[in-house]
């Protein structure tokens, strides 16, 4: 069986092509990830999560933090990468690797989006590539995992 990275989308995430596209782009979520299948499938099997509700984005990271199988996991948690403390502890809980995710260069906007609570507790964090920034993370897990 082949090792997978499961790929985890927060809170407004399944609205990509219709919100914001100046700042998250015209393709769906849908669209990404079947780009990262495309370039990935034969490195990794990609498992992918959308949530809007912090506790199944936690219960996502608790189930395949400590599957053996699990090469590691991206998560772009949205807006909760800059106050949930919970999915913080979670990510601290477990063993897999999590590399944060951000379409946007969450840096440079609004400066409550310069903050990020789970960043100190992930193994790395890619921000303000576009839908590239997903590719970009995949690769460094691929990369990481030998």
């Amino acid at each position: 069986m082949k090792k997978y990275i499961l790929v985890v989308n927060g809170p407004n995430l399944n609205l990509l092509g219709r919100r914001q596209p100046e700042i998250y782009g015209k393709r769906t979520l849908d669209e990404i990830n079947s780009r990262l299948v495309d370039i990935f499938s034969k490195q990794a099997e990609l498992r992918f999560e959308q949530s809007n509700s912090e506790c199944a984005i936690i219960d996502c990271l608790h189930r395949c933090g400590f599957d053996t199988e699990c090469m590691g996991i991206v998560l772009n948690a949205g807006a909760y990468t800059h106050y949930s403390y919970a999915i913080a502890d979670a990510i601290a809980a477990i063993p897999a690797p999590v590399v944060e995710v951000h379409i946007s260069n969450i840096f440079a906007r609004d400066e409550f989006r310069s903050r990020s609570v789970i960043a100190p507790v992930c193994a790395g964090s890619v921000s303000g590539f576009g839908e590239d920034s997903y590719r970009l993370a995949v690769e460094a897990l691929i990369l990481r995992h030998g």
